[in-house]
């Protein structure tokens, strides 16, 4: 009987402190020490969320930046979050990336040559916000001609948006497509 008394209290005890405690000791440490990022990162505009520069989604339209393809559901959803696990020997990987790779040429005759990996590759989480600036690069051709504004104007503005590595060594440079689209919707109003 000792045992079981001492376990129910080892149970409560455990449960207060690390089922309750714990998680409101991180979630105010969080909202304290970086605000924005604990509340997902939200853009903002005319006082609706438009999205998270967190999390990628998609964009329909030619005139403006796309990011990576999505594995996650039926793109960008984040309840299905998660890679392919398609292998770089998998015949079905290699079919979507050819079929992608196809269509892109046909509908942008100015993208010629190689793609960059990430414009034909989805991430782990099927929930990428950024592109390569290698991406964002090839893809301003065609922003150019859909939106009628000079190449180097969009070039321009895609340098304007490339992030630096992540603590200075990790990864590569990146460009947040959501960011970059909103601010090229600015820049076509005027």
């Amino acid at each position: 009987m000792k045992t079981i008394i001492t376990s129910l209290i080892m149970t409560v005890v455990l449960t207060v402190l690390v089922g309750i405690i714990y998680p409101l000791a991180m979630t105010g440490i969080a909202q304290l020490c970086f605000p924005d990022k604990a509340n997902g990162s939200l853009i903002t505009r005319d006082g609706k969320v438009i999205g998270s520069s967190l999390i990628g989604q998609s964009f329909g339209s030619p005139q403006l930046f796309h990011g990576r393809p999505s594995a996650a559901g039926a793109g960008y959803d984040g309840m299905s979050s998660g890679g392919s696990n398609l292998g770089p020997t998998s015949k079905a990987l290699m079919d979507r990336i050819t079929h992608d790779r196809d269509s892109l040429r046909a509908l942008y005759p100015e993208l010629a040559g190689t793609f960059p990996a990430d414009m034909l590759t989805t991430s782990g989480s099927g929930l990428d916000p950024d592109i390569s600036v290698a991406n964002a690069m090839l893809q301003a051709k065609v922003i150019s001609r859909t939106d009628s504004l000079p190449l180097e104007t969009v070039e321009t503005l895609v340098r304007s948006h490339v992030q630096g590595r992540d603590l200075g060594f990790l990864g590569e440079e990146h460009v947040n497509v959501l960011e970059l689209n909103l601010d090229l919707l600015a820049h076509t109003k005027h």
